[in-house]
């Protein structure tokens, strides 16, 4: 944002807050300034009494069409003459003040999407739904794998992003990254588990200020604008009160979106699970497990290169490598739906195709379906596969909970609205959003108790810790494959239902799409009505 007013800049910074856009304001910068910034959408405002932006504008129109684009979105205070105006400046879109934050958030990333060409975004799209390469653009971060949260007894992400290094040796036996090991089996793991889920509680926390604050100010906006409208007559009159027509029209969106919001977690949230996928190895060879070679006192055995030995002849643990999703109840006897990278999560992954290529197999020893309130998890086994989409069923070993509804799943196409509001439920961080949620000394405890993931998933149970986090959003686009939409997600909300306003489940949270802040992607329900039948 350069040369934004206060009151368009807070406008701005709550239209935007939450969707992972990096946002930063200025004030009489120069060409050369603004460039050093690179920026790739500048945000301005001009003024009747202030049109220095005119300059600035032309100067960014008149660079050679080599250099990278940048798009340009004005705010004016004024009507329809006064967007023509922009627009002749040669603005890329133009919005008058006081806006909708909805529909300022929705040209923003209209500006992102055309920053690069059609086809370009297709590939993008196909390539993150057929390679698995799902990533998200946060403040200019890359991360792995939204989709699963590969996390060897509860490891973060960025962990794995070097997955294992394996090769045969003269003793045929396979070896293992020394870190990768230690996550697996304890070693030093307490202190990296607990440093994440303060890290998790402290983004919780920014999370819930961010929407305390849009709250607040909208609250405050309407405050300020009634104390002028009582001094104001005539033309500034009627300005005011189209300023606070549109301010309580957000408030009041606002309080119907949240309460749509707390209908969906009330009927809809026990319907949800934490779905803990455990996936070990076998020895193409031989058809042996893949076992970590230990000493006398179980210890995983660590040489100079701090690597670790595995092997079929060991007797120590088998390689073992813990993964969360999220899966909803969608018939009444039990099964579950999710993604196929969940349920087979080897599939076009390709840190686990790597170990897979160097003589490993892997293959789901268990699936336990953990739900809120419930004080312990159910097996399961896998059902079907959908062969058109990152989908797949799990069937429950035993009843769901009396208390869960089975979910509507609503595949027609008037279901899914671009604009609509959306509510996404999931498990994103798998255990670390639950012991960043549970508080400080819970999560000292129950971390502190034990290094293996299945007494750790145990403890959350019988506690009733395990819950679905909510988040909400809009449809942002509406594409042939996919739903593009920004309520927030991350690694291990993969198969997270996609509510709409009336609580049915339009799509099933799959990926997120790197370079398009605040974008995630829902693979359309049609495509789960098929799988089910």
């Amino acid at each position: 944002m350069v040369d934004v007013s206060e009151e368009s800049a807070s406008a701005v910074t709550q239209g935007l807050a939450g969707q992972g856009y990096e946002i930063q304001a200025e004030r009489g910068l120069n060409v050369d300034q603004v460039l050093a910034l690179s920026p790739e959408v500048l945000i301005t405002e001009a003024a009747p009494s202030d049109l220095s932006c005119c300059g600035l504008i032309a100067q960014l129109r008149g660079r050679p069409a080599t250099e990278s684009p940048i798009k340009i979105v004005m705010i004016v205070r004024g009507g329809a003459l006064e967007r023509a105006r922009a627009l002749d400046l040669g603005v890329d879109d133009v919005i008058s003040f006081p806006f909708d934050a909805t529909e300022f958030a929705a040209r923003i990333r209209t500006q992102f999407r055309e920053l690069q060409p059609e086809e370009e975004l297709q590939t993008k799209l196909k390539y993150a739904q057929a390679e698995g390469n799902y990533a998200a653009a946060e403040k200019r971060r890359s991360w792995l794998a939204p989709a699963v949260l590969f996390i060897a007894i509860v490891a973060a992400v960025g962990a794995l992003a070097t997955f294992f290094s394996l090769r045969h040796a003269n003793t045929e036996t396979l070896q293992l990254r020394a870190e990768i090991a230690q996550l697996n089996y304890g070693i030093g793991q307490q202190g990296d588990l607990l440093r994440r889920v303060q890290q998790r509680r402290a983004a919780l926390g920014d999370s819930s200020r961010t929407e305390a604050g849009t709250r607040e100010s909208l609250e405050t906006q309407t405050k300020n604008i009634r104390e002028k409208m009582s001094s104001a007559d005539g033309t500034e009159l009627a300005t005011l009160q189209k300023q606070l027509q549109l301010t309580e029209k957000r408030l009041t969106l606002l309080e119907d979106e949240d309460k749509f919001a707390e209908t969906v977690v009330r009927d809809y949230g026990p319907s949800v699970c934490l779905l803990h996928v455990t996936v070990e190895f076998l020895d193409k060879a031989s058809g042996q497990p893949i076992r970590v070679v230990v000493d006398s006192n179980g210890n995983p055995k660590v040489d100079q290169n701090r690597m670790v030995q595995l092997g079929t002849d060991a007797t120590g643990p088998p390689l073992r490598v813990d993964i969360f999703g999220t899966g909803f109840l969608a018939t009444r006897d039990g099964v579950l739906l999710t993604n196929h990278h969940v349920a087979q999560p080897w599939w076009k992954n390709a840190d686990l195709q790597q170990l897979v290529s160097q003589g490993a197999e892997a293959y789901v020893q268990s699936y336990v379906a953990y739900f809120p309130g419930s004080t312990q998890g159910i097996q399961a086994k896998l059902g079907q596969i959908s062969t058109q989409a990152d989908l797949a069923t799990l069937k429950l070993e035993d009843p769901p909970p009396a208390d869960t509804e089975v979910l509507k799943v609503d595949g027609a196409l008037s279901a899914s609205v671009t604009g609509d509001p959306v509510v996404l439920m999931g498990y994103p961080t798998g255990i670390e959003g639950i012991l960043a949620r549970a508080g400080s000394d819970v999560a000292d405890k129950i971390a502190g108790q034990s290094h293996d993931v299945d007494q750790i998933m145990a403890q959350l149970a019988a506690d009733k810790l395990i819950r679905p986090t909510t988040t909400q959003g809009h449809i942002g686009d509406l594409l042939k494959n996919e739903i593009v939409y920004d309520a927030a997600t991350t690694s291990g909300g993969s198969g997270g239902p996609l509510f709409n306003r009336d609580g049915d489940v339009i799509g099933i949270n799959f990926a997120i799409l790197k370079g398009f802040g605040g974008s995630n992607l829902a693979i359309p329900a049609r495509y789960a009505t098929g799988l089910l039948k």
